[in-house]
């Protein structure tokens, strides 16, 4: 079904069964695969592929070269429908890549919304990525990985199979990610090392003094107190009776599976 409004270039291909919603526009050379649904005042522009079942939400801007919704790298990948799920207000911009799930996981990406995906970004198979994140040119996931709101991957990183990077914390340039990032946390280097609480972000995003002096707190109890993991949970799980903040720490730890980054 094909909203009356919308606008496909004469040398655009859409294939029978594509959902375009209203104001959706597709541009020259582009080829949007069956199984795709595209949401109102999407933009897709020149050259761009998109292979369903994937589902594009609204006011998205994909940008030429992107590749949407393609099969996954993984070997183990037989061609099962799978899918690939993105919000609303995501700019996707030259060469992205983004891949459906597999069946030995959840057997869908999830993408959320007002996200920006710089050049050559690459999104794996059965990766989850919250909402306002920023990935930089050449940011690439594995798969299985977890990104929460706000996160921001720095250029050329590279995040292994089933890291999870938590809630505002930021990764520098170059950074190799083979083990968690806790929210909050700014960290860069190979292998990736924490550096400090990205202050200024939580400013921005409006995180009063109180909160931020908790977060740091917790971050210390984590990193400089000289306890265990396991000690600094408890104590954690202690803090956020009082700062509800800290509840981010307390919801990272249990998703975290790889350990995190020391």
């Amino acid at each position: 079904m094909i909203h009356e409004s919308a606008q496909i270039h004469p040398t655009a291909i859409v294939e029978e069964g594509v959902i375009l919603g209203a104001n959706v526009k597709i541009g020259a050379f582009s080829i949007i695969g069956k199984d795709v649904e595209i949401g109102d005042g999407t933009e897709i522009k020149t050259h761009v592929v998109v292979k369903g079942p994937t589902k594009i939400g609204e006011d998205n801007v994909i940008f030429q070269f992107a590749s949407i919704g393609e099969d996954c790298q993984d070997l183990k990948y037989t061609d099962e429908p799978t899918t690939l799920e993105i919000g609303d207000r995501n700019i996707i911009r030259e060469s992205v890549t983004m891949h459906r799930g597999t069946v030995q996981d959840k057997g869908k990406t999830i993408v959320g919304s007002d996200n920006l995906f710089m050049i050559n970004a690459h999104v794996a198979h059965d990766c989850v990525i919250g909402n306002r994140c920023i990935f930089a040119n050449n940011a690439t996931l594995a798969g299985h990985v977890m990104v929460g709101d706000f996160a921001i991957i720095g250029g050329m990183s590279a995040i292994h199979q089933f890291c999870v990077v938590g809630e505002h914390s930021m990764l520098g340039g170059g950074s190799i990610v083979v083990q968690d990032v806790p929210p909050f946390v700014m960290a860069q280097g190979n292998h990736c090392q924490p550096f400090g609480i990205n202050v200024e972000g939580l400013k921005r995003r409006g995180f009063e003094k109180p909160s931020i002096r908790a977060i740091r707190a917790a971050y210390k109890e984590i990193y400089r107190s000289g306890m265990t993991l396991e000690e600094a949970k408890k104590r954690i799980a202690e803090m956020a009776e009082d700062e509800p903040a800290i509840n981010h720490f307390v919801d990272f730890f249990t998703r975290s599976t790889r350990g995190i980054i020391r």
